[in-house]
């Protein structure tokens, strides 16, 4: 797999995979969480291509304390095939390059199959409550 930074003309195929993949939401506009991204110069917008297919995306948050991972997707296609845990690796290399001491994501609780590979990835479910409260409604 051959690993790039996001570019605009990414746009539809990342969201056609993240589409794939389960991710999309109705209260999230996904075009809109990647120009949100794209504004956003702290983290970085990492894809994985086989060949010219676009297989794997993962979005990497840094507010300076924690860094952030949002969006990893593998094409069900290619599932079981190291990619998620490649963009992982990539994802931790970039934080560790800019100091980030600590990484934290969100797993839904239904999503047994993302509990589980992260776990293997070394990840340990943390003692805290996840609060969130939407400041901008995507329409």
């Amino acid at each position: 797999m051959r690993i790039s930074n996001f570019t605009p003309d990414h746009q539809d195929a990342v969201i056609s995979l993240w589409d794939r993949c389960g991710l999309l939401r109705s209260w999230n506009d996904p075009a809109l969480d990647i120009q949100r991204k794209g504004a956003d110069r702290n983290g970085c917008f990492l894809l994985g291509h086989v060949d010219q297919r676009l297989v794997a995306s993962i979005m990497v948050g840094y507010d300076g304390h924690r860094g952030t991972i949002n969006y990893l997707a593998v094409d069900p296609d290619f599932s079981g095939q190291g990619y998620g845990k490649t963009l992982m690796i990539a994802a931790e290399d970039f934080l560790k390059s800019i100091g980030c001491p600590k990484v934290q994501l969100c797993v839904r609780l239904d999503n047994h199959a993302a509990v589980g590979f992260y776990s293997d990835l070394g990840y340990e479910i943390q003692p805290v409550h996840f609060f969130g409260k939407r400041l901008i409604a995507d329409e």
